[in-house]
C-alpha cells in the first residue's frame, strides 16, 4: 500500500493515470507528448506505476500498451471509505471505474498489433502450475466460475463454457488458439455457434511467476457489443476474485460475486436458453 501513496503523490504520475483513464491503452510516445517528456522521465514514472499495481502494461508487436489497473484504488475505497459508505454506493463506483477502461480497437490493426479492448490484472499467492489447473480444469472451475470449462487443451481444440446445473448448456464456446503450461492460454470467447463480422472475441491468460506470487493478466479482445463489453467489465474482476480465494484460503467467497451483477448475467445466459 505505501507504493501505491508513493506514486499517488506525484503531480505527473496522477497525470498519466488520467491520461490513461481518459483514452486506455497508450503507448510511451503517446503519454510523452503532451506532457513533453523525455521517455526515459515518462518510463520511470510508469515504472513506478507498474510496480505500484496501478497500471498494466501490455506487449503488442514492439509497442508496450498500458492500461489503467482499479484494484490497488479498490483497496484503498474498501479498506478506509467503504465502511462509511452503502455497499450498494461501492458496488456502483466500482463498476463505473471499470467500465472506464474501455478501449477502442483501431480499424485495420494486424492481430499482433490490435489494442485488447479490456485488461484486468490480479496477483495471487501460488505457483503458476496451481494458477494454469485452476484455469483449465473442469471440477475446479466449476467451483469458482459457475461454469465448467471444457476442453483436452490442446492447440486447435474445441473448448466450452458448460452450465453446472446439468443442463449441459454452453453459453461460450470457441477454440484453443495457443496453449502453453503453466505460462500462457489464448482462446477465442464467443457464444456458441456465433460468426462476429469483425472475427472472434479473443481472451488471453498470462501468468507470471515473482517468488511465491504470480500475477495474473487476462486481456479480452474484439468484445462484439458495448452490452458485450459492459458484462465482462463486470465478469472478469468477479471471477478472478473468487478463483484468487480458492488458491489462497481453499475456498471460494462466501456469495458469488456476480451476483452482484445478476441481472445482466441472465441476460446473456438466456441467449442461449433453448427457445
Amino acid at each position: 500500500m505505501d507504493l501505491v501513496f508513493r506514486a499517488l503523490a506525484d503531480p505527473t504520475r496522477r497525470r498519466l493515470l488520467d491520461m490513461l483513464r481518459e483514452r486506455n491503452g497508450q503507448t510511451l510516445g503517446e503519454l510523452c507528448a503532451p506532457l513533453g517528456m523525455a521517455r526515459q522521465s515518462a518510463t520511470q514514472h510508469l515504472a513506478l506505476l507498474e510496480a505500484a499495481g496501478l497500471i498494466a502494461a501490455v506487449k503488442r508487436g514492439r509497442e508496450k500498451l498500458h492500461y489503467l489497473n482499479p484494484v490497488p484504488l479498490h483497496e484503498i475505497q474498501r479498506r478506509w471509505i467503504g465502511n462509511f459508505e452503502l455497499p450498494r454506493l461501492a458496488a456502483l463506483a466500482e463498476v463505473k471505474t471499470i467500465a472506464e477502461m474501455k478501449t477502442t480497437a483501431k480499424k485495420g490493426d494486424s492481430p499482433m498489433t490490435s489494442r485488447p479492448d479490456y485488461v484486468y490484472v490480479t496477483y495471487i499467492e501460488a505457483t503458476p502450475e496451481r494458477v494454469w489447473h485452476a484455469l483449465t480444469d473442469a471440477d475446479l472451475t466449476a467451483a469458482y466460475w459457475g461454469h465448467a470449462n471444457v476442453s483436452d487443451w490442446q492447440q486447435g481444440s474445441e473448448w466450452k463454457h458448460v452450465r453446472v446445473d446439468g443442463s449441459g448448456i454452453a453459453d461460450v464456446a470457441g477454440t484453443v488458439l495457443e496453449a502453453t503450461p503453466p505460462a500462457r492460454l489464448r482462446i477465442t470467447f464467443d457464444a456458441p455457434g456465433a460468426t462476429p463480422p469483425d472475427g472472434p472475441s479473443v481472451v488471453t491468460f498470462e501468468i507470471e511467476p515473482f517468488h511465491e506470487i504470480v500475477k495474473v493478466t487476462v486481456t479480452h479482445e474484439h468484445v462484439a457489443s458495448e452490452e458485450d463489453y459492459q458484462a465482462i467489465s463486470a465478469g472478469w474482476p468477479a471471477v478472478l476474485a473468487n478463483l484468487k480465494s480458492l488458491l489462497e484460503t481453499g475456498h471460494v467467497l462466501p456469495r458469488a460475486p456476480w451476483e452482484m451483477h445478476a441481472e445482466l448475467r441472465d441476460q446473456q445466459m438466456a441467449r442461449n436458453d433453448p427457445s
